[in-house]
């Protein structure tokens, strides 16, 4: 895609990201004029830096990424959305990609893979190896219910037709809403897919996912939506 696209909204949810939040606007920019900016209520420069930038802002209510995402919906009204982190984990160089098998109508919801195309972050220490070993758990249990093959099911970076994203019925708080909108767009009969994109070394700041917190929670709602 060589020229901007205004049929997508990229939406960014934020938390404190004052040294990346910038470069990654920047970058976004090249690919559409269309930016939500999500913020919980950052506490540094984030929101000012933002504001730097042609880009709307919204905050959400203090209960996680999952309730930013589900309040951004209302405020999205272009064909396809665009979901990505702030920290530069992700690289919007792929938006490209990632839009593309819907552009090319051969998928309603398309979601980055790190089991694909690799991971700088999800190794080294014993939460990214429950990470992993929790999500590689969850996607197989996916892929056997619905008779796919993905590689992945927890991946932040992902691209979405709008119409299926607000079909979705979305209900989770936290990081829990990316396998929600997975197993849902499955269930309720759409087209998914996957293309390979790398997760680096975020640039600044800090994971907000404590793992031992947040393990119940994957697992109620996994089997929650997948099961009932």
């Amino acid at each position: 895609m060589k020229q901007k696209n205004e049929n997508i909204t990229v939406v960014i949810p934020t938390l404190n990201e004052e040294f990346t939040i910038g470069d990654v606007i920047k970058i976004v920019q090249k690919y559409t004029n269309n930016i939500l900016i999500v913020d919980g209520h950052s506490t540094d420069n984030t929101v000012n830096t933002a504001k730097l930038f042609d880009t709307r802002i919204i905050y959400d209510n203090r209960k996680g990424k999952g309730a930013a995402i589900r309040g951004a919906i209302s405020h999205i009204t272009t064909p396809i959305t665009v979901f990505i982190d702030a920290d530069f984990s992700h690289d919007p160089n792929d938006i490209p990609l990632l839009i593309q098998p819907i552009i090319e109508g051969k998928a309603d919801h398309v979601s980055g893979s790190r089991l694909i195309g690799g991971s700088s972050e999800l190794h080294g220490g014993f939460d990214e190896c429950f990470r992993l070993m929790g999500s590689s758990f969850i996607t197989a249990c996916i892929n056997n219910k619905f008779k796919v093959k993905l590689s992945e099911s927890q991946n932040g970076f992902r691209a979405i037709k709008t119409d299926v994203l607000k079909a979705l019925d979305l209900k989770e708080n936290i990081t829990t809403i990316e396998q929600e909108m997975v197993i849902k767009t499955l269930k309720k009969g759409f087209r998914m897919a996957e293309v390979p994109t790398h997760e680096h070394k975020r640039k600044a700041g800090y994971s907000k996912i404590d793992v031992k917190k947040v393990a119940f929670r994957y697992v109620y709602s996994f089997i929650k939506y997948l099961y009932f």
